[in-house]
Order: C-alpha cells, then sequence, then structure tokens
C-alpha cells in the first residue's frame, strides 16, 4: 500500500540533517586526498618519498590500501546522501523503495539516506546471503 510524502516540516528537517551528513563526508574525504598527497612517510617526518626497509614498505602499503578503501566506502556513503537530497527534492524521501511504506523514524534517524524500511532490508540481506 503506498503512502503520501512526508509533510514539508518533515522534509525539510531531513533535508537540513542530509546537508551537514554530505558537509561532513566532503570534509573528510577532502582530509584524506590531502593527507594522501602528502604521503605518509612526510607525516612521519622521513623526507624521503621512498622507503629503505620492507616492512616499512609493507606498512606504507597497508595505509594505503586502508585510506582507499575508507575513501571508497565515503564516496559510496555521500552518493547516497546525494540520492537521499533527491528524493526530498521529488518527496519521495523516508518512503521504503520496495513496498512503499514509510521508513521508520527510528531507522533514518541513524540512516538518513536509508532507502528501505527495516523489514525489507532485512528480506534485501538475506537474498544476498544466498
Amino acid at each position: 500500500m503506498a503512502v503520501g510524502s512526508l509533510p514539508d516540516d518533515k522534509l525539510k528537517q531531513h533535508e537540513e540533517i542530509l546537508l551537514k551528513e554530505r558537509d561532513d563526508s566532503l570534509m573528510l574525504i577532502n582530509n584524506m586526498n590531502e593527507t594522501q598527497k602528502k604521503g605518509s612517510k612526510n607525516s612521519s617526518g622521513d623526507l624521503s618519498s621512498y622507503s629503505y626497509h620492507q616492512a616499512d614498505q609493507g606498512t606504507d602499503t597497508a595505509e594505503l590500501e586502508k585510506q582507499a578503501h575508507l575513501l571508497d566506502i565515503e564516496g559510496k556513503k555521500l552518493k547516497a546522501i546525494n540520492e537521499a537530497l533527491r528524493r526530498v527534492h521529488n518527496k519521495t524521501y523516508g518512503i521504503c523503495e520496495i513496498c512503499g511504506e514509510y521508513i521508520q523514524e527510528a531507522r533514518l534517524k541513524i540512516i538518513p539516506y536509508a532507502r528501505f524500511c527495516v523489514d525489507c532490508k532485512s528480506k534485501e540481506e538475506k537474498k544476498k546471503k544466498k
């Protein structure tokens, strides 16, 4: 059963939350990019751009891989936030994309860019495990 859109005042509240989340995410991404530009050696005080010891090289590589992974996660989150902002403007925000029911307010407080209600998200995750 499809429901109507959230009231405008609720949409505005959620838009503000999403905009703050987006700003925080962009700041985090920018900080990680700046750290990568400086390089791990620069932050450790070593002026050389190359590691001299295999253990240092391994640590540097692991750190770069970790940062790349975190950037990927944050990039996906940023995309989800932007999609949620689009739903706010389309007045479809807060409505489950599968069943068409309202997404629980508690869920939106925890994950403001959620696309599915708890029940539908659980069903989706069970499908992925199979």
